[in-house]
């Protein structure tokens, strides 16, 4: 196709021409007439006439500019072939590169500023403007007419040519019946590596503790001194590594400032630094050294950064420990977490919680108690201990909690003869109408929103505690006023136990209050068997000695001849995956209650010979129930947060909705598949 580059017909008769030659008609008209009829000399008519003409021309010509500038504007065709030829010298002057393309992306012509940011001997014409970038022509159109104006699209958008960044932005024109794209080229290349520059030398801030070094030292400081310096020569070798400066501000606890460049680096490497740790060994013990680190990514003050990196590290702390949190603008990031935790030997911080809960319950008009969904006897449990701890503050207090859900009817059964629980256990609508501005909501057993036994209540109330023993899977919506996340601890009801030991006089905590607490503990460590410290027992005690009576407990766990046979079904379908996985399955559609024969059945695999890890799968209603079991090698938990799932190192659920057995299957796998990838 052919540009005409001057905007000009071939010819053309200028306005002025027209008058005169009309004015000089007129003229020799009148001319004529009077040396027809008259007897004047030709030369005295023929001067007078002439001098009347150029008056004439002067007058018409001055009349014409005065009305065609009042009337006709900036806009009449005759000024047009003016505009053509400024517009394309501008064009061709401009120091910006121009590409002028028909509206399928063909180049047409390109002025010298582009042919210099190009191959100077390359030839464009009839190439596509996606061959010389890596945009179409069709998204430059979309990026630069739809944005919004306080985006960076209105200035163009961002495309690679030659190696080399740009900001296109194109406008539309039509000419001759066709439409073309001019496109304004603005290159960026030199901010960009300015801003990625300044990206790379940003201060990063981290947060270094080493957290389980008190309970495998056993308090033996001439063992402490030289464990605690291994781990930080090795801390300082790392910090060195990348010329970081590393501080310890408090014994064992570290901060670690960076040049962002390098973050990127450690992650590729999946923070090699706590395999490094991990080495170090006290003596003949089996369990190594471990560190918890909390770093921040977010752009702002360093007082921002220093925030989020202490809330980074005390997420990793309440995950288990030995792993790296990165806070990112608008997620999380975990590394590491696949040792087992080791349990806290002292119980101060359990004490310093249940003082903290119990002035915000002496403060509050009411309280509220809850924990998750489909709720267990550590759940029921661990709320009936947090309910006497209000009672024993002089306030009131009710347990949000599904009162038909056969799974904790023995437990509701159990604690109804105590006056203070004939109207305690209330619905979730019910629950909603007892918010006041003063309500304190307490969450035990549980730190995921999703599994709130009433998440809209939640949502309302402005001050929450929450309690739990699981791995925390991310942050709150809204900021909990006491945090007590111990996932060392074998549940939730070993927390309240010990809240209460602090707490409560001898001798105030009823016999039949102590006997579901106790339950609770039973049912998370499957009869003191797994997931048990010092802590778990001593727990224990207390309760036996506030009447728990364990052969009475031991009838809530008995089942029925249906349970029985639901349990049944999942050793019908039964699979190996990478030999040491064990995968159970129940056929068609199951109930509520199979929920709970799917975590007895998922128990019960990690007794064949051979199996580190059992899954079992049921499909109620539209999603697909998982519960999952460790026996102590493998970290279930890490497994089936791949999947939206959460739970602790030995045991984890996941709930998958609207899929398939099959899908939830094949998503399992390819979880596993991963894990074992990354160990």
């Amino acid at each position: 196709m052919n540009l005409r580059l001057k905007n000009k017909p071939a010819f053309s008769l200028s306005p002025r021409l027209i008058i005169t030659t009309c004015i000089a008609v007129v003229f020799l008209a009148l001319y004529a007439v009077i040396m027809r009829f008259s007897k004047l000399d030709p030369l005295i008519v023929g001067g007078v006439m002439i001098a009347c003409f150029l008056l004439a021309e002067f007058i018409g010509i001055r009349l014409y500019g005065f009305f065609s500038f009042r009337i006709a504007g900036p806009d009449d065709e005759k000024i047009s072939p003016i505009l053509g030829n400024i517009t394309l010298d501008f064009i061709l002057k401009l120091y910006l590169p121009v590409v002028i393309c028909d509206e399928s992306g063909r180049i047409i012509w390109y002025n010298n500023a582009f042919t210099k940011a190009a191959n100077p001997r390359e030839v464009l014409y009839t190439k596509y403007i996606d061959t010389v970038s890596n945009v179409t022509i069709d998204r430059i159109l979309e990026d630069t007419t739809s944005a919004p104006e306080d985006t960076d699209a209105v200035d163009g958008v961002e495309a690679v040519a030659y190696d080399r960044v740009f900001r296109i932005k194109g406008y539309k024109i039509t000419a001759q019946g066709k439409t073309y794209v001019i496109t304004v080229w603005n290159e960026r290349t030199e901010l960009r590596m300015l801003a990625k520059r300044l990206a790379d030398e940003e201060t990063i801030i981290a947060y270094v503790m080493i957290d389980n070094l008190d309970e495998l030292m056993q308090f033996v400081q001439e063992k402490y001194r030289s464990a605690s310096a291994q781990v930080e020569e090795i801390l300082k070798q790392w910090a060195d590594s990348v010329g970081g400066i590393l501080k310890e501000y408090e014994r064992d606890k570290f901060i670690f400032l960076f040049e962002a460049r390098y973050l990127d680096e450690f992650i590729a490497r999946k923070f090699d630094i706590l395999d490094r740790i991990r080495e170090v060994r006290i003596g003949e013990g089996s369990m190594p050294v471990t560190v918890s680190i909390g770093i921040s990514r977010v752009k702002g003050t360093l007082a921002d950064k220093d925030h989020d990196a202490h809330a980074s590290l005390d997420l990793a702390l309440q995950r288990g420990g030995d792993q790296v949190v990165v806070k990112n603008a608008h997620n999380t990031e975990f590394y590491g977490g696949r040792t087992k935790t080791v349990q806290k030997r002292t119980k101060v911080r359990a004490r310093v919680v249940a003082g903290e809960l119990s002035l915000h319950m002496a403060k509050a008009n009411n309280v509220l108690i809850m924990g998750h969904r489909n709720p267990d006897y550590d759940s029921i449990g661990a709320c009936i201990g947090i309910a006497r701890l209000a009672t024993f503050c002089g306030v009131k207090s009710n347990i949000v909690v599904n009162k038909e859900d056969p799974n904790i009817a023995s437990a509701i059964q159990r604690v109804s003869v105590i006056p203070e629980y004939s109207d305690i256990f209330v619905d979730n609508i019910v629950g909603q109408d007892m918010i006041h501005s003063d309500t304190l909501l307490v969450i035990v057993d549980v730190n995921n929103p999703v599994q709130f036994a009433a998440p809209d209540i939640a949502d309302n109330v402005a001050t929450i505690a929450v309690i739990d023993h699981h791995r925390k899977t991310g942050e709150f919506k809204r900021q909990p006023t006491i945090t007590y996340i111990e996932p060392s601890a074998s549940s939730a009801c070993e927390l309240v136990a010990e809240m209460l030991e602090q707490a409560l006089p001898i001798g105030t905590l009823h016999r039949e209050e102590a006997d579901v607490l106790y339950a609770g503990m039973l049912l998370d460590t499957k009869q003191f068997s797994r997931n048990t410290g010092v802590r778990t027992f001593s727990a224990a005690l207390y309760l036996r000695s506030e009447g728990a009576n364990p052969s009475e407990v031991q009838h809530f766990f008995k089942s029925g001849l249906e349970d029985f046979m639901r349990e049944a079904k999942f050793s019908m379908n039964v699979i190996t995956y990478r030999q040491i996985f064990a995968i159970s399955m129940s056929d068609g559609d199951g109930s509520p209650a199979d929920r709970i024969a799917a975590a007895k059945a998922a128990d019960k695999l990690l007794s064949v010979s051979g199996v580190m890890a059992s899954f079992a799968l049921v499909h109620i209603d539209d999603s697909v129930h998982i519960s999952a079991r460790s026996a102590g090698n493998v970290n279930v938990q890490l497994i089936l947060e791949k999947i939206g799932g959460g739970g602790y190192y030995e045991a984890a659920g996941a709930l998958l909705k609207n899929v398939t057995m099959t899908a939830a299957l094949n998503s399992l796998k390819e979880a596993i598949d991963d894990y074992m990838r990354k160990s």
